[in-house]
């Protein structure tokens, strides 16, 4: 716990640099710990080390050594976000930026600065603009949206299916979600890799990023124009027909926080269950014997991993006292997904499953709850799900430790979840997926108690994959069962 400061944002105290020979020396300021750098590779482990040393609230330096509190705890988090009383979303009040300590060239400048969307708008104003989005959301028809990613699935796994090689991350999880997104929001024609890698980019706080945003915006700005001249049936023309009279700016900028936070979470999130489907055997055995199914196994996902880690940030409206810390009036807090997660207090156990269990984090909470989460869901459910049937021997071609990711503050990436398949031949994309066995466990994965005189089985290479096609026109035909049929309903296809 950090003593009580007599400044205005109760972290001044914390900025003191400790004396020689302190162990707190490369840390930041203070002693406290930073979130970013070199000391910042593995924040998971950090994360136990602030929670050992400050409990569930705990003071961290963001960039350029600005300081705020990292929410930790579980139920801290959910009290911040549930208090709009409280804490808010609009950074205006902190004290940082107020102060200049958080000046115009801070990295994180484009998620900390105000705009006059829902989610950092408050009392009516925040009432009228969530309204629009949510009553825009409740449009979108659940079987087609299920139709549209299973399409998207199957054109994407046709690109690759015949080479019986692929990455995952980025020819299957950062274009899915895309796709779909440009479907609901009525722009098919815009999605492209132009699209994609430009929405990477901006998210990335990269040299380009403003040149991503303002083409992203320019073709939002182009669909809400188009839209307002001639209304069709896709969320753009529910939200601009909605009676609370959204402008066209309101409707471009609510355009552009739906495309990118349902497009970053999902995109992580294909990435994370496919990860785990691919190297967890214990995992993977629960979806092959019907313990576990697909949207279960996006829910544990969303327990263990959760798309966005952290997000920047609430600010306190008056002084108060959060976890055993005392807060001052203008003092910023981090929304710590991630830890808050793994909050001993409600997960003693991490490898217990979480199965039924939707109180994680990684939506966040309160008024400002994610609208989309129900869309990136359903494009985990049915993207994984088709994604299987279509190559049900698909596995890892690595090694689990050779993966690579990137972490910032924010968010933990996969680099690439390279795989190996026996090849197949393109689907039309119009046909429905076959009621078919999820992936079965790689050849060296044994759950029973193993045989001392078994030799593991071979790993499957390329050369291995290199079997000839079977000619569709030759396979002989089959007719779907009255089990099936009612299965390719009941799923929505």
């Amino acid at each position: 716990m950090t003593p009580e400061s007599s400044s205005p944002t109760g972290t001044d105290d914390l900025m003191a640099g400790p004396p020689p020979g302190c162990p707190a020396h490369g840390t930041g300021p203070g002693g406290l710990r930073r979130l970013y750098g070199p000391d910042a590779q593995d924040l998971a482990a950090l994360y136990e080390k602030l929670r050992a040393e400050h409990g569930s609230v705990a003071p961290v330096l963001l960039h350029n050594d600005v300081p705020i509190w990292l929410v930790l705890g579980h139920g801290e988090n959910l009290h911040m976000v549930s208090n709009p009383s409280v804490y808010t979303r609009d950074s205006r009040i902190w004290t940082a930026l107020l102060d200049g300590t958080a000046g115009p060239d801070h990295p994180l400048m484009p998620l900390i600065t105000w705009q006059p969307i829902c989610s950092h708008a408050e009392g009516d104003e925040h009432q009228r603009l969530r309204g629009a989005v949510m009553g825009a959301m409740s449009t979108i028809n659940t079987r087609d949206l299920r139709r549209h990613i299973n399409h998207y699935t199957q054109e994407l796994v046709n690109q690759f299916c015949r080479r019986g090689t692929a990455d995952l991350v980025s020819q299957f999880a950062e274009h899915l979600p895309m796709a779909v997104l440009c479907e609901i929001l009525g722009m098919p024609e815009e999605y492209d890799d132009r699209m994609v890698q430009a929405t990477r980019d901006l998210l990335k706080g990269t040299e380009t990023a403003i040149a991503s945003n303002e083409y992203v915006m320019s073709v939002l700005m182009r669909l809400t124009l188009r839209r307002r001249a001639e209304s069709a049936e896709d969320f753009t023309s529910h939200l601009l027909n909605h009676p609370a009279g959204l402008t066209d700016e309101e409707v471009g900028q609510h355009l552009r926080l739906v495309l990118l936070a349902a497009y970053e979470a999902t995109a992580n999130l294909l990435a994370n269950v496919l990860r785990v489907v691919l190297t967890d055997p214990g995992f993977r055995a629960q979806l092959n014997g019907g313990q576990m199914t697909v949207p279960q196994a996006v829910e544990q996902s969303l327990w263990n991993e959760p798309p966005f880690s952290n997000v920047l940030g609430y600010f306190a409206k008056q002084d108060t006292e959060l976890g055993g810390q005392r807060i001052r009036k203008g003092d910023g807090l981090l929304l710590g997904m991630a830890a808050g997660n793994v909050d001993p207090h409600v997960r003693p156990d991490l490898k217990a499953n979480m199965k039924g269990n939707r109180s994680h984090l990684a939506f966040g909470g309160g008024p400002h709850e994610c609208p989309g989460q129900d869309i990136g869901r359903a494009i985990a459910d049915v993207g994984v799900d088709a994604l299987l049937k279509r190559l049900p021997d698909v596995q890892l071609a690595v090694h689990e430790d050779d993966l690579k990711r990137t972490a910032s503050i924010s968010s933990r990436h996969l680099v690439e979840l390279p795989v190996v398949f026996q090849p197949a031949s393109p689907q039309d994309v119009m046909d429905r997926p076959g009621v078919s066995e999820l992936p079965r466990p790689r050849p060296d994965w044994d759950l029973s108690d193993p045989s001392p005189d078994a030799a593991p089985a071979p790993r499957p290479t390329i050369d291995m994959l290199e079997t000839p096609l079977p000619d569709p026109a030759t396979e002989p035909g089959h007719r779907l069962g009255a089990w099936q049929r009612f299965v390719r309903w009941w799923r929505g296809y």
